[in-house]
């Protein structure tokens, strides 16, 4: 490997590395939206039925999908802000792993491209080659 290829090599690892204290360094995380609705209510003569209407609310409400199947909750206001924060969480957690993917992906060819320095070496010292025999899970069968 050149020394420029392993400039760039360790460049990635250090960026890698930092994205990852980013990662773990991030809270909550959920996936969904936070809105703001107003709604009508089920009394005939109330005047969320008129015309104009003058509707109920406004009230936080939570959407996610769950199991495949929409799922709606009414929020306090606290709720509402804890979900926001969590919503965001989960963005940045989107954004960190598809920045983390391009760098794995520019890593990749030089990593593959390098020879092994000592047999249990694949690319450093920190990153040992597992053998067969260490990689196969134990049984799991009742003794």
């Amino acid at each position: 490997m050149t020394t420029a290829s392993a400039a760039r090599l360790a460049s990635y690892e250090r960026r890698y590395q930092e994205l990852a204290g980013q990662l773990a360094r991030i809270g909550y995380i959920a996936s969904g939206s936070v809105a703001l609705r107003s709604n009508r209510c089920g009394k005939d003569n109330c005047a969320c039925h008129g015309d104009p209407p003058r509707l109920h609310g406004p009230y936080w409400h939570f959407t996610a999908k769950v199991d495949g199947k929409t799922v709606n909750k009414r929020l306090s206001d606290r709720e509402a802000h804890l979900y926001e924060e969590w919503i965001a969480n989960d963005r940045k957690v989107r954004d960190l792993l598809a920045e983390m993917r391009a760098l794995a992906a520019q890593a990749a060819p030089l990593i593959l491209a390098q020879e092994p320095s000592t047999a249990g070496e694949i690319d450093g010292p920190d990153r040992k080659r597992c053998s067969p025999e260490s990689a196969r899970r134990p049984s799991r069968r009742p003794s």
